[in-house]
């Protein structure tokens, strides 16, 4: 069997030597800039759009990778076509790109050299954990765990100290079994889910988000806003503040828009349906102008590689 390949500081390796020392910063301090990216049809998704939000983190975090947004590009996109030839031509793949500053200096040998770690690695994308959800619908549960405030760090940033992702989930599913965490800010309003930005369908017709100030600037999320501009033709698009309690009453529907599913509707909130409880007309249509978009049925594909071994 072949072996699939993955990339650090500058040179592809053999997949499972892909290792950081525990003295890196990513792993002592979980000081990570990263990003995820898809394929459709084995060709990166909105490449562009995400490396330049990983520039933006990287020059939050004042990390120099050593190199240009085109090297990353040309090193994403080799790495991509070398492990997609081991998949099914009509199978995807998730690509993980992460930049840490590198050597943490309590921790290090002093002969260490002092630079930024590089690193990325492929996965077949774990259909399984979503494919049913097209038509079922997910369902969510207000956590008691709140988002990071934004003054410890820019919502612009994607970075991996994800702690309390984990522990809203975990909260969650204790709580109501079959259940994602939704996420409120400081104050007590909606912000996000673990790793999918939240986006309703109000009673008028309009798409609604949180207070983009207050989010991660998701390239989903803005890809189905294009998709509703161009395709459905709505060009009203509001973001505000929201209660957890007021979301079954103010919106019609509510999707989920992430970069390994796309969009997803939401059919519950707390055991309180969202419209009528079923995934709504705007979200199919919307996962529609997706596939054509890009080439291939989402869900189906979806489905068809959801037992992939």
């Amino acid at each position: 069997m072949r072996k699939s390949w993955a990339f650090l500081n500058g040179r592809m390796i053999p997949a499972d030597e892909l290792t950081i020392p525990a003295y890196d910063a990513g792993f002592v301090l979980g000081a990570t800039v990263s990003e995820q990216l898809r394929t459709f049809g084995g060709r990166l998704f909105k490449l562009t759009e995400h490396l330049s939000r990983l520039r933006r983190g990287l020059e939050i975090a004042a990390i120099d990778p050593g190199c240009t947004v085109e090297e990353f590009a040309a090193w994403a996109e080799e790495l991509v076509a070398a492990n997609h030839k081991l998949l099914d031509p009509a199978d995807d793949l998730g690509l993980s790109l992460f930049v840490t500053p590198g050597p943490y200096g309590t921790f290090a040998p002093p002969n260490v050299p002092r630079r930024a770690t590089i690193g990325m690695s492929t996965y077949p994308l774990p259909f399984r954990n979503w494919a049913q959800k097209y038509d079922g619908g997910e369902r969510l549960a207000t956590s008691k765990v709140r988002q990071v405030p934004a003054e410890s760090w820019p919502r612009e940033m994607k970075c991996r100290s994800r702690m309390h992702y984990y522990l809203a989930d975990q909260e969650v599913s204790r709580r109501i079994p079959g259940t994602r965490a939704l996420l409120l800010d400081e104050r007590g309003y909606v912000n996000e889910t673990s790793t999918a930005n939240v986006v309703g369908l109000t009673k008028f017709g309009t798409l609604w988000t949180p207070l983009r100030e207050g989010i991660l600037p998701g390239i989903s999320q803005a890809t189905l806003h294009e998709l509703a501009y161009q395709v459905l033709a709505m060009r009203e698009f509001s973001s505000g503040q929201s209660q957890p309690a007021k979301l079954a009453d103010e919106f019609v529907e509510l999707m989920l828009t992430s970069t390994p599913f796309c969009v997803l509707p939401v059919v519950a909130l707390d055991d309180l349906p969202i419209g009528d409880g079923k995934p709504g007309p705007t979200y199919r249509k919307l996962l529609a102008a997706w596939s054509e978009e890009v080439g291939i049925d989402i869900a189906a594909q979806a489905r068809r590689f959801a037992a992939r071994v």
